[in-house]
């Protein structure tokens, strides 16, 4: 018997598959950068989750209720009870999206020569941290970047590491940050023993613990299945327990959340939410707004109850290990095990002529696209920019094609599209070309660089 979908649809917007010249074309208009494609050019969008799902109606309904008032706004006092509830931070401080919470707290925290320890940072983490003169360390555990290991939390921190660097080198610590669960390493979750004893350590030295929380419901499921003692709990007991570890959070609102727009910073100590509440203001939009909308947080007032429903949550991990599954009876080498929010191919396995400085997953992306119209995005050496020192590439531990899936948008059906399509391409390996620079920004080049494909060998 086929299983129940989970939802059904009462509003529905048309997708075309263009033809492969009209393909080649647009991906050629982008300079063969999936982030410049049109939308309407796209079948099936993979290139992230973040705000790219579909609203649930009760958000819908409540966006009517949405108060803009500048401040003393009803929306915001909403949301303000519902992120207090659900993550369980007395102090709350709304922003426009997750990048927005990081720049507000390296601007404050960050100093020239700061280290920021945690798992591996995401491309913005990363950024943020280096546009203010410190250096993220990545602490993640060896077996994270195994990627037929099937080790359960591989986005856990090296505790002896951590302690190293905390040991040596405290005094120009800010904060340690664990990011639960961890996209640069495949969408892995973060075990709540590493959490618990993360945040020990950081206590021992004297140093802040903070979360990147854009998918800790997800972090929370895993843990439920996957951790010994916390089978018969709730979700949001365990989210409870996770938060205790911390004393703040930076949050990504179009994740886990379930909104299109918004982010938070989440804080225990009323001194630091004092000193940062300011340049939130400067930065991000007003105190009780944070550049959202008063219909965006009546949303997410909702979407922060909605994503930590276990019914949902066991619905859209199945979704991403169908696919996941899809993939490798294909044969399409990938990181394992699965991960909550994206699959991820390990690009640089599948298309071994192509050199990593020719970027093996962007490569990966646009091929994918000029083949069934497919977006996804490159986690690898693009991503991982150049040394700011130096300016020399970053070698990354691995090159990837990382698959989002949106929340609550697809169905099974567009995810086994996406299979037959990578089916297809696996035929024509040898074909797909390196790409490289025609012009390269900085930071955050992925997003604008321009390239072209690089000459056969």
């Amino acid at each position: 018997m086929t299983a129940l979908p989970l939802y059904k649809q009462k509003v529905v917007e048309e997708i075309r598959l263009i033809s492969k010249l009209a393909r080649l074309k647009s991906l050629q208009r982008a300079d063969f950068n999936p982030f410049m494609l049109y939308s309407e050019d796209i079948a099936v969008d993979l290139l992230t989750d973040s705000g790219t799902g579909a609203l649930s109606q009760e958000q819908r309904v409540a966006e009517e209720k949405g108060d803009e008032t500048y401040c003393g706004s009803k929306s915001w006092r909403s949301l303000e009870r519902s992120a207090q509830r659900v993550l369980g931070f007395p102090y709350v401080i709304p922003v426009h999206q997750g990048r927005g919470a990081e720049h507000v707290v390296d601007f404050v925290l960050v100093k020239k020569g700061s280290l920021v320890p945690g798992n591996a940072h995401f491309d913005t983490t990363k950024a943020n941290i280096e546009v203010m003169g410190g250096k993220p360390v990545d602490c993640t555990i060896s077996e994270a970047y195994d990627p037929s290991s099937g080790f359960q939390f591989k986005g856990n921190i090296d505790l002896a590491r951590l302690e190293k660097i905390l040991k040596k080198s405290g005094k120009k610590i800010p904060y340690v940050l664990s990011t639960i669960t961890c996209n640069q390493v495949g969408g892995q979750p973060v075990s709540m023993e590493n959490l618990k004893k993360s945040s020990a350590l950081c206590k021992k030295y004297g140093i802040r613990f903070f979360l990147d929380v854009a998918r800790f419901a997800e972090n929370a499921y895993f843990i439920k299945k996957r951790e010994k003692g916390f089978t018969k709990k709730s979700i949001k007991s365990i989210i409870d327990e996770m938060m205790l570890c911390a004393d703040g959070a930076l949050m990504s609102a179009k994740k886990d959340a379930l909104n299109q727009s918004g982010g938070l910073i989440l804080l225990r100590d009323k001194k630091l939410f004092e000193t940062l509440q300011p340049y939130g203001a400067l930065f991000a939009g007003g105190i009780q707004y944070g550049a959202m909308s008063g219909k965006a947080m009546e949303s997410l007032t909702i979407g922060l109850k909605e994503g930590i429903k276990e019914r949902y949550l066991e619905y859209r991990i199945a979704q991403v290990e169908h696919m996941g599954n899809k993939l490798r009876e294909t044969g399409v080498p990938i990181v394992l095990p699965i991960g909550g929010h994206a699959v991820f191919v390990n690009a640089g396995e599948w298309l071994p002529h192509i050199r990593w400085g020719l970027f093996p997953g962007h490569s990966l992306a646009c091929a994918l696209y000029l083949e069934g119209g497919v977006r996804g995005v490159e986690i690898g050496s693009l991503l991982e920019n150049r040394d700011p020192k130096t300016h020399e590439n970053r070698r990354a531990k691995w090159e990837l094609l990382r698959l989002a899936i949106p929340h609550r948008l697809y169905t099974q059906e567009h995810l086994d599209y996406v299979a037959n399509v990578f089916e297809k391409l696996s035929w024509k390996l040898p074909s797909v070309r390196g790409v490289e620079f025609v012009r390269e920004t900085y930071p955050m080049r992925h997003f604008t660089s321009k390239f072209k494909l690089a000459k056969a060998d």
